[in-house]
């Protein structure tokens, strides 16, 4: 005869369900077995809940993280209109009687607007939140480019048209929202991803996409807003561009103030300040040294002791319901917060590898960024005034898709590349992985994109393609490779050296250099351009210049510095390698 729970088990019922609608034996004793039956079916039943809500907020979760990362890459393909400034540079010149000099100032007032405040915001984007920058980065677009179509329309000063002071500072406005529109959507990205496996792709795939966006923007200039008009057709039509780009980015930033959102960030801030409990104040330690904590009691640059925290945690638990504890809780996790950030700005200022990195980064950004902004007038170096000019395969609206596109590429490589080979921490300093694992640091690929960069502007300076202007597309490309290169790296090594709970302000403080560089460059190449013009047109009728000593002592003086840079961060790296962090 089959036992009982045999044959329960052949019926397909397991000795935990329950049938709601079964009366209980009764019992000659009084008690009552129904009941026990009903507090386990409502513990039961209170599990499956919790876990049915846990799911649910993980599933909100993920939705608002990946919704913020479209809203992230969205921004970052529209913000980077400042890169296709080749596009109507030149017009500047022929159209609006502006020197070289001029146009300089108008190319460096953005670039300062675009960098000097990046701290700035980046502090607000730790301390608050990246949505309210992003609506401000609208704000500064549209009126930007709004007075920049108003001052571009209104024609030459001597026919009566404005200043070129208006035009700088509408460009002081396109750069700052280009600021806070890049920072806000690279910052989301940070921490919403800086944790996971792939953060090397997560912040690749913003910065390229912001690479992009001269790209494609330049060819909707060229091929869809051009000049009508026959002795200035297929020129673009800049009032129009600077109308369209005013609304697009209005548009673009109003929607990052509502779809930007960091996820868990009190999580990251916990798991911080347990790493700083662990770590403490030794200089030897395997962590990177986060903070000092000699003081007591629980003033400011002080923790409470676990116990502590642990015992308010249980207190709140406790109190969960109660108005007058969630004011003071979350009084007390702001103090944390601010606490940790402002202790992380200051580990990071004091550490002589950032000064290092940084210093690299203004040696390589400013040539880069001297070359975008002024490629257009290069360009026209090559070619006699009296001749027809640069083919479509050779104008500006070519070489900005070059340099936006190699630049993306390049983007994309190194951080999917990164991702899959950079060292672990627990590769560095474990000898249990795997020997078959091949890795190779981020700083290889920072350094090999920096010569490839440097060879660039080699081949510029040395003369070769002013007898071979169609050569000038392999300049875009490699110039394109390394400057993209080192912008998506750096970042990146940014948030593996020193954490993405304070990555705003961090990348925000070497992210400033470029403006310098950018300043000293691009003055550098001004001078050097105007003195050359001077000598080849006494008549100074728009300050063109033709030939090689237009732009070669500037390109040689870049080469040098791209090299300096080179040995700054070799020095950077045998630093971090002796702390024992996987870069």
């Amino acid at each position: 005869m089959p036992s009982r729970d045999s044959s329960r088990s052949a019926n397909g019922i397991d000795k935990l369900d329950f049938d709601a609608n079964r009366h209980p034996p009764s019992t000659t004793d009084g008690s009552d077995p129904g009941g026990l039956l009903r507090d386990d079916e409502s513990l039961l039943s209170n599990v499956v809940d919790g876990v049915i809500e846990r799911d649910r907020r993980r599933l909100r979760r993920h939705a608002v993280k990946y919704l913020s990362f479209v809203s992230a890459i969205l921004s970052c393909l529209c913000a980077g209109s400042i890169t296709a400034f080749s596009l109507y540079g030149p017009l500047f010149q022929s159209r609006l009687h502006f020197t070289q000099g001029q146009v300089n100032a108008v190319s460096i007032a953005a670039e300062l607007a675009m960098y000097l405040p990046v701290p700035i915001f980046g502090y607000l984007c730790d301390r608050f939140n990246p949505r309210p920058l992003s609506l401000l980065a609208g704000i500064f677009f549209a009126l930007g480019y709004l007075l920049a179509a108003a001052a571009y329309h209104s024609g030459p000063l001597k026919e009566g048209g404005f200043p070129p002071a208006v035009m700088v500072v509408s460009f002081v406005g396109v750069g700052s929202g280009t600021s806070c529109m890049y920072l806000s959507a690279i910052t989301t990205c940070a921490k919403n991803f800086g944790r996971g496996k792939y953060k090397g792709l997560a912040l690749a795939l913003p910065i390229a996409a912001f690479g992009l966006s001269g790209m494609w923007q330049s060819q909707v200039g060229s091929r869809l807003l051009y000049e009508r008009a026959p002795e200035y057709y297929g020129e673009v039509d800049v009032y129009r561009y600077f109308i369209f780009l005013a609304i697009l980015l209005f548009v673009v930033g109003l929607v990052g103030s509502f779809a930007l959102r960091v996820v868990n960030e009190e999580e990251l801030i916990d798991e911080a300040v347990s790493e700083l409990e662990r770590s403490g104040p030794l200089e030897d330690s395997p962590f990177i040294q986060r903070s000092v904590l000699h003081d007591s009691g629980n003033g400011y640059g002080t923790l409470e002791s676990s116990d502590t925290i642990s015992n308010s945690a249980e207190s709140d638990d406790d109190d969960i319901h109660s108005t007058n504890r969630k004011p003071r809780r979350r009084s007390e996790d702001a103090r944390h917060k601010k606490w940790l950030l402002n202790t992380e700005t200051q580990v990071f200022l004091l550490d002589p590898s950032m000064w290092f990195l940084a210093a690299g980064f203004f040696l390589v950004t400013g040539p880069g960024e001297a070359f975008i902004n002024n490629l257009g007038t290069i360009i026209y170096t090559f070619y006699p005034p009296n001749s027809s000019g640069p083919s479509n395969f050779n104008s500006p609206a070519t070489h900005v898709s070059v340099v936006a596109l190699t630049s993306t590429l390049a983007r994309l490589i190194t951080g999917t590349l990164c991702d899959l080979l950079a060292p672990t921490a627990q590769s560095s300093v474990s000898d249990e992985q795997p020997a078959q694992h091949f890795s190779c640091s981020r700083l290889v690929f920072l350094l090999t994109s920096t010569v490839l960069f440097s060879f660039g502007q080699l081949f510029l300076a040395s003369g070769l393609i002013q007898s071979h202007p169609s050569l000038f597309a392999l300049v875009s490309a490699l110039v394109g490779l390394g400057y993209g290169a080192i912008f998506s790296l750096t970042p990146i090594i940014v948030s593996v050296v020193w954490g993405v709970q304070n990555f705003g302000t961090n990348w925000g403080i070497v992210a400033v250099v470029p403006a310098a560089g950018a300043a000293v460059w691009g003055a550098i190449y001004a001078a050097v351009y105007d003195g050359a013009a001077g000598d080849t047109n006494d008549s100074g009728a728009d300050r063109l210049c033709y030939g090689v000593k237009c732009y070669a002592p500037t390109f040689w003086g870049m080469v040098v510095c791209s090299w300096i840079a080179v040995g700054l961060w070799v020095l950077a790296w045998r630093r971090w390698r002796r702390r024992g962090i996987a870069v």
